[in-house]
């Protein structure tokens, strides 16, 4: 069986070429489009593997394609990559089924890891599973401060919301980001949303 190809999808030539030439040199099989009309009109043929989609291109963003491709259950896990990313959008993205959310600048080693979780999804090795355990257990270590920062932090409120909804100081509300990032091991936002998501998921299919 052929490996797996990384679909990349960007209106941009530059940053399309860029990151194309970034995962070749990483020994992933690379194919380009520069719309994500373009890639659902090769969807028929196209090769089994990712989709690592810029989110904002005219006539359809790369949201939308997710949820083309989720509704057409076309087995393809989405990566978002983003210049222009903020937490409602990251939420939206997760919720959908998106696999990580990127902000732009992002490493070599951020778009590798993120290849490498859309692996494990592809082989359903995702949570639920020790992956859930371990998030759970992280989201336990909170304290109730923390849980009611991480709520809210979730659905996009900023520090001065929710400052005023907790009756704290903005500056108080920094540093519970700060350590409630520390306890869930979140490298960024998208990482702490997707990790949340996670685990609400059994929640509120009760």
């Amino acid at each position: 069986m052929s490996e797996p190809v990384v679909h990349v999808i960007d209106d941009d030539d530059s940053a399309r070429g860029a990151l194309a030439f970034l995962l070749e040199a990483s020994d992933y099989r690379v194919r380009t489009y520069d719309s994500a009309l373009a890639f659902l009109a090769a969807l028929p043929s196209a090769d089994p593997g990712y989709v690592v989609s810029d989110i904002r291109m005219p006539d359809m963003t790369g949201l939308e394609l997710a949820q083309q491709l989720s509704e057409r259950k076309s087995g393809f896990p989405v990566i978002i990559v983003t210049g222009h990313g903020d937490i409602p959008m990251a939420v939206e993205a997760m919720r959908t089924g998106v696999v990580d959310f990127l902000e732009k600048p992002f490493s070599e080693e951020r778009i590798l890891a993120a290849l490498k979780r859309a692996g494990r999804v592809t082989a359903h090795e995702g949570p639920p599973g020790e992956a859930h355990v371990e998030i759970q257990a992280r989201l336990d270590s909170l304290s109730e401060r923390e849980r009611q920062v991480l709520d809210r932090v979730i659905t996009g409120h900023p520090n001065k919301v929710i400052a005023r909804d907790l009756g704290i100081s903005p500056r108080t509300v920094e540093i519970y980001r700060a350590k409630l990032m520390t306890k869930m091991q979140a490298d960024n936002l998208a990482s702490l949303v997707r990790m949340a998501l996670t685990v609400e998921a059994p929640q509120t299919a009760v």
